[in-house]
């Protein structure tokens, strides 16, 4: 289907941008997080416990995309709808992109339960529209790149949480990195000769370097930031750093996810 090649495309640049807009409302929204300075005497026994609790809102949310878009593709009549109805896709897009952004923007003024809500509701909206991966990837190479991306993945953000050495520097070359995929790709929707060929296999081993740097480097900033503010000072203000938290490392892991995708997915459906 001519439609799909278009849909496989939007998919990585949607979730590129995402991360990148993330990145940018990072230091505003955060503010409010740095206003504690109450020094705590079991700081690091706190510190597990909030990235637990990080880690176990970003794994419910990859669950729950993984479990929508499953389900999706096993219904041929709602993928039809889905593909065919290209306004409708679209509108689930840009939905995506307006939860993630209104969720970083406004995260200082809503409540816990509300982000929560965002990130989940956000999690089901790309479940999906990852759906539509079904129909141009074998299931079978699909889980297999899940789960070589979360073995990497969590080889990656291990060495994030557990490095001494400041890992800035990543990040900052990283995020410069990000922002030269996302021009090669819309110059794509242009040139689309520019991502054939050896160029894609360019592209991906280059997404693959980029996101699992940021894998690490968001991993070892989530945790300095809640040694800096010495454990927020409420459980309100931590609930919602968790799933800041959260959702930054399931974009990292998402992105991650399609870039290997494009790598090692082999010959795609027709």
């Amino acid at each position: 289907m001519p439609e799909l090649k278009g849909l496989d495309a939007l998919c990585p640049q949607t979730h590129f941008l995402l991360s990148l807009a993330l990145r940018l409302h990072y230091i505003n929204a955060m503010q409010i997080y740095n206003q504690t300075t109450s020094p705590s005497v079991q700081i690091a026994e706190q510190r597990a416990v909030f990235m637990r609790s990080v880690y176990s809102w970003m794994t419910g949310g990859i669950l729950l995309t993984a479990v929508t878009a499953t389900y999706l593709a096993s219904n041929p009549e709602l993928m039809l709808t889905l593909i065919r109805t290209r306004y409708l896709f679209m509108g689930l897009m840009i939905a995506q992109v307006a939860l993630v952004i209104g969720l970083s923007a406004a995260i200082q003024r809503i409540s816990a339960a509300t982000a929560t809500i965002l990130f989940l509701l956000y999690a089901a909206l790309t479940g999906v529209t990852f759906s539509t991966l079904f129909m141009v990837y074998a299931q079978d190479t699909i889980a297999g790149v899940f789960f070589a991306t979360a073995s990497g993945f969590a080889g990656l953000s291990i060495i994030g949480y557990t490095t001494k050495k400041d890992l800035g520097p990543i990040g900052a070359f990283c995020s410069m990195a990000l922002f030269g995929l996302i021009g090669w790709s819309l110059l794509s929707f242009f040139f689309p000769s520019i991502l054939g060929g050896e160029s894609q296999l360019v592209y991906s081993v280059i997404g693959v370097v980029v996101f699992a740097g940021l894998t690490a480097y968001d991993t070892q900033k989530i945790k300095n930031l809640y040694d800096a503010s010495s454990g927020f000072g409420s459980q309100e203000i931590e609930k919602k750093a968790a799933i800041f938290g959260a959702l930054t490392l399931y974009l990292d892991f998402i992105n991650l996810f399609l870039m290997l995708l494009r790598l090692f997915g082999g010959e795609r459906r027709r």
